[in-house]
C-alpha cells in the first residue's frame, strides 16, 4: 500500500527526488544538474521519459519528461505518474515538486488526484503465480512537494481510485480455471462489504426463479454453477437520481460449442473486464461519496462445452420476455447482459451504463486503445463519454442505426443472437438495446479492445488493465439525472 501526503518542503528521508522538465523550456531544467550527461543516456524531456541525474547526499535526484508544456494535462500527469513508479521502483520514499511546476492551465488538484493514480497504477503486477523473479515494487511514500488547495484531498482520492482499479486487474488476471464464478462472487463480496456496500447474491437456484434464461443458458456447458451479484451505493441524505451498472462476467469463454481457436482462447480469461470493472468502481463510490445512489448488476459463468451445453439453433427466454435464437454460442456475453439489462430496467434508474468486452468487431473498428459508445440517447451518451475524456479513458461514439436491425431477425423467434458479416459491434449494441426499457437513457461501452493489452502503454500494465473503472467512478461523482 503507497501513502501519499502533500508538505512545503521535500523531507529529509526522501529516496528520490523527482523534478519535471518540459522538452521545449530549456528554463525548466534545474541548472545544478549534469545535463550534458544525462542527454547522453537518451533523456529528451520527452513524455514519461525519467532518468536519474545525481546523487545528492543519500538521496537521488531524477528528471523526468513531461513533453511540450502547451500539451500538458491532467492525463500526462497521470503517465508522468505511472512511469516515475515503474522506473523507481526500487525505492521506498519518493518526493516530487511536479505539481507546483505545472502551467496555471492545469487544475492542481485535479493534477494531484492524477498523480496519485499515474503511481499507484504504475506500481502494478501480478506475480501471485510467480515462483521466482517477481520484483514487487517498493514504493511505500509519496510526497507531493509545494502548495495549493485540495491537494491532499486529490491525493488520497487518486490512490482510492487506483486500488479499485488494480482489484479489477487482480480479477482479470486471475486464470479462469481459478475464478469459477463462485470464487469471483466471494472476492467481490468481500470487498464490497468491506467498502460498506449492500449485496445480495443469486445463486443458481434464484437465477431459475428470475427466469434469467440467457444466463442458464449460457451455463448449461459448465460445471461451474452461475451467479448475480447485486451491489447497492446509498449517499448518506436523499439521492440526487440513481445511476445503474451492467458488468458482463464471463469467467472463462471457449465459445461454447462454437469453440474459438486456440490462439482466440489464450486471454479468454478477461472476458469477465466488464463486471469486474463495475464491482471495482463500486467498491470505491463510498470512499469518493457520490450524490447520486448506484446499483451493481453483475452476470457470472463461464462459457463451456460440456454435454448439455446450448447448442446452434436453441432459443432462450430472456427475463423480459423475449427469445434469442442462438446461432453462434460465442456470441453469449449479449445473451447474460440481457437478462440483467432487463432486471436493471425493472429497477427504473434514471439511466444505465454496461461494460463488455463484447466484440471483435469493435477492435477492428477502433483498436486495443478506443472503447466503442452506443446509446439510446446522445444526450447521455456524451456525458459519458465526457466523463472518459477527463479521466484519460479514451472512448468513441458510434451509432445504431435502425436499419441494421434487420440482420437480428430470426424466423423462429424474436430474434437472433447475431448479425451479418459486418459491423458487429452495432448489431450487438442494437440486440443489447432491446432488453433496456427505451424510457430509460442507456449506454453500452464495448470494451473488448483497452480491456486487455499485450504489452504496457502509459498507465496500462500488460494484461488486465481494469479500464472503465475511472469512468464509471467519474460518472457516478457528476451525475445528474435528465
Amino acid at each position: 500500500m503507497i501513502t501519499f501526503a502533500s508538505a512545503r518542503r521535500t523531507p529529509t528521508t526522501a529516496d528520490v527526488v523527482v523534478l519535471a522538465v518540459y522538452s521545449d523550456r530549456p528554463d525548466s531544467r534545474p541548472s545544478d544538474l549534469d545535463w550534458a550527461s544525462i542527454e547522453a543516456r537518451g533523456f529528451e524531456s520527452k513524455p514519461g521519459q525519467v532518468q536519474v541525474a545525481t546523487k545528492q547526499g543519500k538521496t537521488l535526484v531524477a528528471v523526468v519528461g513531461l513533453g511540450e508544456i502547451d500539451k500538458v494535462d491532467v492525463t500526462a500527469v497521470r503517465k508522468a505518474g505511472a512511469a516515475i513508479a515503474k522506473a523507481l521502483k526500487k525505492h521506498t520514499t519518493i518526493a516530487t515538486p511536479l505539481l507546483e511546476d505545472l502551467p496555471a492551465s492545469v487544475d492542481r488538484a485535479a493534477a494531484a488526484q492524477a498523480l496519485a493514480e499515474g503511481i499507484v497504477l504504475g506500481s502494478y503486477s501480478f506475480d501471485l503465480y510467480k515462483s521466482e523473479g517477481a520484483k514487487p515494487s517498493a514504493i511505500t511514500r509519496v510526497v507531493a512537494v509545494g502548495e495549493g488547495r485540495g491537494v491532499a484531498a486529490a491525493l488520497q482520492t487518486g490512490a482510492q481510485i487506483a486500488q479499485g482499479v488494480n482489484f479489477a486487474r487482480d480479477l482479470i488476471n486471475e486464470p479462469g480455471g481459478t475464478l469459477t464464478p463462485a470464487e469471483m462472487t466471494k472476492r467481490v463480496v468481500a470487498r464490497a462489504r468491506q467498502a460498506g456496500l449492500k449485496v445480495v447474491v443469486h445463486d443458481e437456484a434464484a437465477i431459475k426463479r428470475l427466469k434469467l434464461g440467457g444466463l442458464l443458458g449460457v451455463n448449461r456447458g459448465s460445471t461451474n454453477p452461475p451467479r448475480l451479484v447485486q451491489l447497492e451505493y446509498r449517499p448518506t441524505g436523499r439521492a440526487k437520481g440513481t445511476l445503474a451498472l451492467v458488468g458482463k462476467g464471463i469467467t472463462f469463454d471457449s465459445g461454447g460449442l462454437s469453440i474459438k481457436t486456440g490462439v482466440g482462447m489464450m486471454t479468454m480469461k478477461c472476458d469477465m473486464s466488464g463486471g469486474a470493472a463495475v464491482c471495482a468502481a463500486m467498491s470505491v463510490l463510498p470512499a469518493i461519496k457520490p450524490a447520486c445512489r448506484v446499483i451493481g448488476f453483475v452476470p457470472m459463468t463461464d462459457n463451456m462445452l460440456g454435454g448439455d451445453a446450448t447448442r446452434p439453433g436453441d432459443v432462450l427466454r430472456i427475463r423480459n420476455g423475449k427469445t434469442v435464437e442462438v446461432l453462434n454460442t460465442d456470441a453469449e456475453g449479449r445473451l447474460i447482459l440481457a437478462d440483467a439489462l432487463s432486471l436493471a430496467s425493472e429497477a427504473k434508474p434514471d439511466a444505465i451504463v454496461d461494460l463488455a468486452t463484447l466484440t471483435g468487431a469493435c477492435m477492428v473498428a477502433l483498436g486495443q486503445s478506443i472503447a466503442g459508445v452506443m446509446g439510446n440517447n446522445d444526450a447521455f451518451s456524451e456525458e459519458v463519454c465526457s466523463a472518459a475524456n477527463r479521466v484519460g479513458e479514451r472512448m468513441w461514439h458510434l451509432p445504431l442505426p435502425a436499419d441494421y436491425k434487420k440482420q437480428l431477425e430470426s424466423n423462429v423467434a424474436d430474434m437472433k443472437n447475431i448479425g451479418g458479416a459486418y459491423g458487429g459491434a452495432l448489431s450487438a449494441g442494437l440486440f443489447l438495446q432491446e432488453f433496456v426499457d427505451s424510457t430509460i437513457p442507456w449506454v453500452h461501452l464495448d470494451i473488448a479492445g483497452p480491456a486487455f493489452l499485450e504489452a504496457e502503454d502509459g498507465e496500462h500494465p500488460k494484461g488486465g488493465t481494469g479500464f472503465g473503472v475511472r469512468t464509471l467512478v467519474e460518472l457516478a461523482r457528476t451525475f445528474k439525472p435528465g
